[in-house]
């Protein structure tokens, strides 16, 4: 078996250049996109972009709603509770005055 021989500036150039062509004929030979599929996936685009936006904006008002509703449950609690306090405060103040009315 040959021993490795490294390749010299001229031939790693060539070879360069070689696969430079290569590949720019590849691409020549490529057909050209038709408008009407660039335009079909133009518009799948900013159809789905426009379905993004609409999925965000949803998620940002159902949060909304559901902070709405939270603040709503801690008032509706609040007054329950004050409510509450007022009774027996009344309760108290009821048996406060029973009391001195025995004496």
């Amino acid at each position: 078996m040959p021993s490795f021989k490294q390749p010299s500036f001229q031939e790693r150039t060539a070879l360069a250049a070689k696969a430079k062509e290569a590949a720019l004929a590849k691409l020549r030979a490529k057909p050209p996109v038709d408008e009407a599929v660039l335009a079909a996936r133009k518009e799948a685009a900013l159809a789905k972009e426009a379905a993004k936006i609409q999925a965000s904006q949803d998620r940002l008002a159902a949060r909304e709603l559901e902070k709405i509703a939270k603040k709503e449950r801690i008032v509706e609690v609040a007054v329950k509770d004050e409510v509450d306090l007022k009774a027996i405060r009344d309760a108290k103040y009821a048996a406060r005055k029973s009391r001195a009315g025995k004496r």
